[in-house]
């Protein structure tokens, strides 16, 4: 009995020595801090170590080493901008853009996003049909291609995408793949043999230092981009596998929002891949070159930010962008995401919408993905529904689109989820369109989804289960936390 107070009085003290850590060094959102106490105390000791690799952030600053990491090709760019626009002096080519003047400039200003008016967008919402445009553009490459994915999967698309790479290499094409450690992490150096004999480089963004224990795994690059001699770039939800061609048992179709940019925007897509590479390949650092900054010389018509975020940035950059469109929608909201958790802020964003009149939609998908994060989508549900707002749960398949149309005319496609993992922990990279027709087109294919969709009313909504009411319950107290 002795040895067993004793270790009970141990745990006890580490507890509250653990909760102080939490309460006092960390300082970090209430409802975060709250969510943590509660596991602490419901599995002491236990609850911190999940809490070391899932939570803390107190390494966090020497996690992100930038230094001597430019910006490699738009400094001048970003300079001009910010002036021009301080003073009133910037061009807008279209004057329905200049509506969004503010959100444009608070990108600039502390997103170093740069505004390029002369682009072409295709979107891509099929998986065949976006890997057999990305093939084909990477056939065609002559000079370089660079790639980045959270997800990349050595089954039968992974095998084709590296041989295609690898034959590129061999054409004397520099070629670059950076993938995420724990987001690929059946993956090893060696699945590249190929691909390296051939002349290719790989990168891996925050690897294990121990075999199979990734203590940084809290933050993740989720960034999705392909860019081809600096004049093609993708960027959007697809990852590289077969789940993503509809081929998995378990989600069957998949359903996704990619884009292919030809224009200026490709060089901060491009500038955006060379810190991550940067960061993650420190002995092989990438600098500017002209060759990876060509001319433009397609005249295109569609304005565009690339905005990205992740925890080396002090503002939830996204996630800010989305609050700005939101605050301003006068007619509609249109959301398309695979998880909802959306924090207070976006929360009461959204429920203000809703109830001042605003059609707001949100799909999300019927078939669990992360089972906590799916029951907390319920509850988030039952909130907006109560005040207005319209859900649609996608029924043919999964769908994974990240997309945002704001009143048809402003849309935002990209790798970000509508949850505090995507706005506070993940590296993140979205695409801001302030276009009317390609707004319109997000909002077409949003309505054609809804055909593939059920809607959550209020009366189904009340009758739910006893038992999902309490997964619900139990989910809402994790979400500042999932």
């Amino acid at each position: 009995m002795d040895i067993l107070t004793v270790g009970v009085s141990v745990l006890f003290a580490l507890n509250i020595v653990f909760a102080i850590i939490i309460i006092f060094l960390e300082r970090r959102d209430p409802a975060a801090t709250w969510a943590w106490l509660l596991i602490l105390f419901f599995v002491p000791f236990v609850g911190f170590v999940v809490y070391m690799v899932f939570g803390q952030n107190l390494s966090r600053k020497r996690l992100f080493d930038w230094d001597g990491i430019k910006k490699v090709g738009i400094e001048d760019m970003i300079s001009n901008q910010v002036r021009a626009i301080r003073n009133h002096k910037f061009l807008f080519q279209d004057e329905n853009v200049e509506e969004n003047r503010d959100l444009i400039y608070m990108h600039l200003v502390n997103n170093d996003a740069v505004f390029t008016q002369d682009n072409e967008l295709e979107i891509l919402t099929d998986g065949d049909e976006k890997f057999e445009r990305l093939f084909e553009d990477i056939e065609q490459a002559t000079d370089h291609v660079h790639v980045q994915y959270y997800i990349f999967r050595k089954d039968g698309l992974g095998q084709r995408f590296i041989e295609l790479l690898r034959r590129k290499a061999e054409e004397g094409v520099t070629v670059r793949f950076l993938y995420d450690d724990l987001g690929s992490r059946s993956l090893a150096r060696r699945h590249f043999r190929e691909l390296t004999d051939a002349g290719g480089e790989i990168g891996i963004f925050f690897p294990s230092r121990i075999p199979y224990v990734n203590l940084r795994l809290n933050y993740r690059n989720h960034r999705k981009m392909v860019v081809i001699d600096g004049n093609i770039a993708y960027t959007g939800g697809f990852n590289i596998g077969d789940e993503y061609l509809g081929l998995s048992r378990k989600f069957g179709p998949w359903r996704d929002t990619h884009l292919r940019i030809v224009g200026s925007s490709v060089d901060v897509l491009q500038t955006r891949f060379f810190l991550d590479w940067n960061q993650a390949s420190k002995e092989r650092r990438v600098g500017f070159e002209p060759r990876y900054f060509p001319e433009k010389t397609l005249e295109g018509t569609t304005p565009v930010q690339i905005v990205s975020s992740g925890p080396d940035s002090e503002w939830e950059q996204i996630k800010n962008g989305y609050l700005k469109l939101i605050t301003s929608a006068r007619e509609s909201v249109y959301i398309q995401t695979p998880y909802f958790i959306p924090d207070a802020s976006l929360l009461d964003a959204l429920r203000v919408a809703a109830l001042s009149g605003k059609d707001v939609r949100i799909m999300i998908p019927n078939k669990p993905d992360h089972i906590f994060v799916y029951w907390a989508t319920y509850w988030y549900m039952g909130e907006l529904l109560k005040a207005g707002a319209r859900f649609y749960i996608y029924d043919h398949g999964f769908i994974h689109s990240k997309t945002m149309v704001v009143d048809h005319k402003v849309s935002s496609v990209g790798t970000a989820n509508i949850d505090v993992r995507s706005f506070r922990l993940n590296f993140e990279v979205n695409a801001f369109i302030y276009h009317r027709e390609t707004s319109n087109e997000l909002a077409r294919i949003f309505e054609k989804d809804m055909e593939a969709s059920w809607e959550m009313t209020m009366e189904r909504y009340k009758a739910r289960s006893r038992w999902i009411r309490f997964k619900e319950s139990i989910s809402r107290l994790l979400s500042p936390i999932l």
